[in-house]
């Protein structure tokens, strides 16, 4: 895997990658979600900025990206994209676990429950269903529910910290 921080020179480019990542809801009738507006230039270069950011490269240009919040104290996944052409080849797992294996707290995230590549892929990769989620992550949760995200069941989950981490 070809794991590193984004740089500023990136950042144009991953739109272009959720964009293309969003079309696969367009077939599963969420033509909503593939419509919607990644995150600008500005709120990328925050998180840029922050090294809160990382992007998987083939060939010198990156096809896939992660990007981290600290949410009630824990890890949050904000955003994970792979390319479809870059797909089903363990890439969005190797950003995950880059994250994780940096990260001494649970990783938490929201996702849609019932779409086969968010929940149930999430299950795999060690994620768990979170039904009481702590305030800062109940209040992404309203504010996706005022975007109109809940038109499709949504939850949140978490990834506990590894054994070796809560020593």
């Amino acid at each position: 895997m070809s794991i590193r921080a984004a740089l500023a020179e990136d950042l144009p480019l991953l739109p272009r990658i959720e964009w293309a990542a969003g079309e696969k809801f367009r077939a599963i009738g969420m033509g909503g979600i593939a419509d919607d507006e990644p995150l600008g230039p500005s709120e990328l270069a925050a998180y840029q900025a922050a090294g809160r950011a990382w992007v998987h490269v083939e060939d010198g240009m990156p096809v896939a990206y992660l990007l981290m919040d600290v949410v009630d104290e824990l890890v949050h996944i904000e955003q994970v994209s792979v390319h479809p052409r870059a797909a089903h080849r363990g890439i969005g797992r190797g950003l995950i676990e880059h994250l994780a294996d940096r990260s001494l707290v649970p990783l938490t995230l929201t996702t849609f429950r019932d779409v086969p590549w968010n929940a149930p892929y999430y299950a795999r990769l060690g994620f768990i269903v979170l039904h009481d989620p702590a305030p800062q992550l109940r209040k992404i949760r309203r504010h996706e529910a005022e975007l109109g995200l809940d038109r499709w069941p949504r939850c949140c989950m978490i990834r506990p910290a590894p054994p070796t981490a809560r020593r």
